[in-house]
């Protein structure tokens, strides 16, 4: 898949743009805070329904506007898709896919695939826990929408039990009913996640190898507070939970906040059987985090039958000339978006590319 067309008014600094990309290559060049990364975060909105840098959508809208307005026209294997987003500083967006509204943000999940790549992303291997059930949360639901809705489930009835236990101000309640409906939908999540790490835990290690030239191994490990075996089934680990609220039972109490379930489980990360978040060089954390990155395209395209679309904000620089040349040769089938405020440190070997500077929300193109 490809992005023929990005279309933008009055978003973030740009009064209106309307540009076509390159189906392989495009590098967006220019100094700090003129633009480049609001294009990528413009693409990245079309495909997640959020941004990555913002959780609020009014600070996606120009400052001076009320509204903003994106669309994205995206060709496929099979179909060409085109989205449109309108949004309002006085209402929720909305959103339509090839004319059609939709009714939830959900709904847009699956209709193109990304992966972004900045250098927020060494949080993966550096920040707490939160950082790393987000990188999975976030990549299984761009593939399963179906776990989208799991997790806004899960969070409901989450928030409910909690508060239970914190206006039980320490006595004994009825929890069964919560329990159930928690291990319920928790269990098919944690389900998820070990078919996803184990998936791309084995696609990590491959590249990991590759970028090191076979001096290190790279594993991914799923750490869960419920102790599942990889062969569990949804029923085997739901009984698990269930077990484990009965056994934390005291331990909540006193805490009042649930301590059992998926919300609490973690990924680490060992570089020949050292953690990487403790003890790895910030060498070691960047391929480990770049072997992540490229194992995602790897993992969508055998998933969706298709490559996504690769945005790569500002990590050029982050990356040593070794890292940045398997990554730029290794992007040949998959259309790739790169923000760089310097054109020269690209090695830009393959012709086929379209370069477009950015000035102050203004954009000038050379082919």
């Amino acid at each position: 898949m490809y992005l023929q067309e990005l279309k933008l008014l009055n978003f973030r600094n740009y009064d209106s743009l309307n540009i076509q990309f390159h189906p392989k290559l495009n590098i967006i060049v220019g100094e700090n805070a003129q633009g480049k990364t609001n294009i990528i975060e413009a693409i990245y909105l079309c495909s997640i329904g959020k941004a990555f840098r913002t959780y609020k959508d009014n600070e996606l809208i120009k400052l001076d506007k009320k509204q903003a307005y994106i669309k994205a026209v995206v060709e496929k294997v099979n179909n060409n898709v085109e989205i449109e987003m309108k949004l309002d500083k006085e209402d929720k967006k909305k959103i339509k896919v090839n004319k059609i509204p939709l009714i939830k943000t959900g709904e847009l999940l699956g209709n193109f695939n990304v992966v972004v790549f900045s250098p927020d992303d060494l949080k993966i291997i550096k920040g707490g826990p939160i950082e790393r059930r987000k990188f999975i949360d976030n990549e299984i639901c761009q593939v399963y929408p179906k776990y989208y809705y799991q997790l806004n489930q899960y969070n409901r009835i989450l928030q409910q039990r909690n508060k239970l236990l914190r206006e039980s101000k320490g006595k004994r309640i009825d929890l069964d009913i919560w329990n159930q409906q928690l291990a319920n939908v928790g269990s098919s999540i944690i389900f998820n996640r070990i078919k996803f790490i184990k998936r791309i835990g084995i696609l990590a290690k491959l590249i990991h190898r590759k970028i090191t030239d076979e001096a290190e191994t790279l594993e991914v490990i799923y750490e869960s507070n419920i102790p599942f075996k990889e062969n569990d089934k949804i029923n085997d680990i739901n009984e698990k939970i269930i077990s484990e609220f009965k056994a934390k039972e005291e331990e909540e109490l006193i805490k009042r906040v649930t301590v059992v379930g998926p919300h609490r489980d973690d990924l680490i990360f060992k570089i020949n059987n050292i953690e990487v978040k403790g003890f790895g060089s910030q060498g070691q954390q960047r391929t480990a985090v770049l072997s992540l990155k490229m194992s995602e395209l790897e993992f969508i395209k055998g998933e969706v039958g298709e490559y996504p679309i690769l945005l790569l904000d500002d990590v050029m620089s982050e990356l040593d000339i070794n890292r940045q040349n398997y990554l730029i040769n290794n992007l040949k089938n998959i259309q790739t978006f790169i923000t760089t405020t310097m054109i020269e440190q690209l090695k830009l070997k393959d012709k086929e590319n379209k370069i477009f500077y950015i000035r102050e929300g203004r954009v000038s193109i050379k082919d």
